[in-house]
C-alpha cells in the first residue's frame, strides 16, 4: 500500500471522526421524566444513556472465625473459617470427630494403663488430646503436646489452662529441637528410665502423621532410632501410636508376598511389633472422622486418603545390634533397588568382589536353619528379616567390605531431622 493511500485512509477515519464529534454538539430535547431511557423502545434507548455496570476493585472481605472461648472446638460448618488448609497446614490430617476421637484414645491408652506421660506430636486443635484428658485420670499423669502453628495453639493454650496435667509447647513435631527442648525445660525429669526387657509403663508418643512424604520419613526415623536407644528410647521400650494414612500403614506392615515390601518395611518389622488396635472400619468413611474434609470446594478440594490407628511397640531382641544401623542401611539401599532380583544375583551390587559372601551365606558344613544361612534364590523383596540379619553379618565379617561407619557423624541430638534420613525417601520405593 502506498503512502497516499495510507494517508487516504487516515483522513477518511479523521473525518468520521470530527462528524462524529459535531454530532455530539447538536443540543437534544430531552425527553419527558416519563420517557427517560429506562422506558423508551429499543431504538431511542439505543440513542439515550446507557449505564454499563463496571467490576469493582474492592476485595470482598475474607470470613474468619471469631470465638470469645476457645476451650471449645468449632461446629463442623466452621472448620474451613478457623482452620486453613494450604501452605503450612497442607497434610495435615486431623481427627475431628469426637466420637471417633475417644474410641482411638480408648485403643492407645486402655484400661490398665495407669500415670501415662503422653508426649503428642501434631495434635492440630486438640481434638484427640481433649479425648484423652476425657480419659480416667488415673490412667494420665502429664500430657506434653507438640505443635508449632498458631491457629491451631488457640485452641490448645486453653486446654493447659483448664487442666494442670497439660503442658503446651509451640514446637515442631518434625524438628529434633524440639526434644531437645523438653529435655532442657525439664519436661521429662519425672519420667524414669526402664530396663530393655520391660515395656515403658507410664511414657507413650501419640501423633498426627503428616500424609506427605515427611510423615513417612519421620516414621522411618523414630523406627531407625530404636536399636541404638536412641531419641526417646534412651527411656526404654516406649510404645508409639499413630493416625497415618492407610498407604503408609501398607509399607511399615507389608509381608513378603507384598508388592509393597520395601527398605521401611524390613526396619519396622526388625525393631518392632505392631498392629490395629481398632478396626480399619472404625475410621470410614473418611468425611465422617476427619479433616480437611474431602467436599472442600474449588481449587481447595482435598484428595481422601483412608486413614487408620495404628500402635508399635520395640522389640526386646534388638534383631539390628547395636552400632550396625548404618550396615543395614547399607546393604539395604544397594540391595532393594534389584528387588525383584533373587539374593544370589543382586548380591554382587554391594560392593566390588562382593559375590564371596555367598560362600557365607550357603556354607554347607551349617544347619539349614543356622542364622547365618539364607535361602539365596529367594527375590531381594521375598527376604524374611532373618535373612537381612544374616546378610548384614555376611558383610559385617567380610574384611575387604566398604567403611560405612558413620561413627564420625554428630550426635543425633545436634543435627535436624532431615539431615538423618536415609538418602532415597522411602515413598520413592515402587
Amino acid at each position: 500500500m502506498s503512502v497516499s493511500s495510507l494517508w487516504r485512509g487516515f483522513s477518511s477515519t479523521a473525518k468520521s471522526c470530527s462528524k462524529v464529534a459535531n454530532a455530539r454538539k447538536v443540543p437534544r430535547k430531552s425527553a419527558p421524566r416519563s420517557l427517560r431511557p429506562s422506558t423508551l423502545s429499543n431504538s431511542s434507548a439505543e440513542c439515550g444513556s446507557i449505564v454499563i455496570p463496571t467490576r469493582s476493585n474492592r476485595r470482598q472481605p475474607k470470613l474468619t472465625y471469631v470465638s470469645e472461648n476457645k476451650f471449645h472446638l468449632p461446629a463442623d460448618h466452621e472448620w474451613s473459617l478457623a482452620f486453613p488448609t494450604s501452605g503450612a497446614f497442607n497434610n495435615r490430617v486431623l481427627l475431628r470427630n469426637h466420637e471417633s476421637a475417644a474410641r482411638v484414645a480408648e485403643a492407645f491408652v486402655p484400661a490398665g494403663c495407669r500415670d501415662k506421660v503422653i508426649v503428642e506430636a501434631f495434635p492440630g486443635p486438640g481434638v484427640l488430646t481433649r479425648a484423652l484428658m476425657d480419659l480416667p485420670k488415673e490412667r494420665i499423669r502429664k500430657i506434653i503436646v507438640l505443635e508449632h502453628l498458631e491457629p491451631y495453639l488457640d485452641f490448645l493454650r486453653p486446654l493447659q489452662e483448664a487442666d494442670p496435667r497439660v503442658e503446651v509447647l509451640p514446637l515442631d513435631g518434625f524438628s529434633w529441637n524440639s526434644y531437645q527442648e523438653l529435655e532442657s525445660r525439664g519436661s521429662l525429669n519425672d519420667v524414669e528410665t526402664v530396663p530393655w526387657d520391660k515395656t515403658h509403663p507410664h511414657m507413650h508418643f501419640i501423633a498426627h502423621l503428616p500424609t506427605s512424604v515427611y510423615g513417612e520419613q519421620l516414621l522411618a526415623q523414630f523406627l531407625r532410632l530404636i536399636p541404638d536407644g536412641g531419641w526417646l528410647f534412651q527411656y526404654g521400650r516406649v510404645p508409639m501410636s499413630y493416625v497415618m494414612h492407610d498407604w503408609l500403614w501398607e509399607r511399615a506392615s507389608a509381608t513378603t508376598e507384598s508388592y509393597n515390601r520395601c527398605k521401611l518395611s524390613v526396619i519396622a518389622q526388625a525393631v518392632a511389633s505392631f498392629g490395629e488396635p481398632l478396626s480399619p472400619d472404625a475410621l470410614l468413611p473418611y468425611d465422617k472422622h476427619f479433616w480437611p474434609s474431602g467436599m472442600l470446594s474449588g481449587d481447595n478440594r482435598f484428595k481422601v486418603t483412608p486413614m487408620t490407628a495404628v500402635t508399635m511397640n520395640p522389640l526386646e531382641e534388638r534383631i539390628i545390634e547395636k552400632g550396625m544401623l548404618d550396615k543395614w542401611d547399607y546393604c539395604l539401599r544397594k540391595l532393594f533397588v534389584l528387588k525383584s532380583t533373587n539374593l544370589k544375583r543382586a548380591i554382587s551390587h554391594l560392593a566390588p568382589g562382593s559375590s564371596i559372601l555367598l560362600s557365607y551365606l550357603t556354607n554347607p558344613s551349617l544347619p539349614a536353619d543356622h542364622p547365618t544361612r539364607t535361602d539365596v534364590q529367594k527375590l531381594v523383596r521375598q527376604m524374611e528379616v532373618t535373612d537381612w540379619a544374616a546378610v548384614v553379618r555376611a558383610f559385617d565379617a567380610w574384611p575387604f567390605a566398604p567403611e560405612v561407619s558413620l561413627s564420625s557423624a554428630p550426635s543425633l541430638w545436634t543435627l535436624p531431622l532431615t539431615d538423618l534420613l536415609i538418602t532415597e525417601p522411602f515413598s520413592h520405593e515402587r
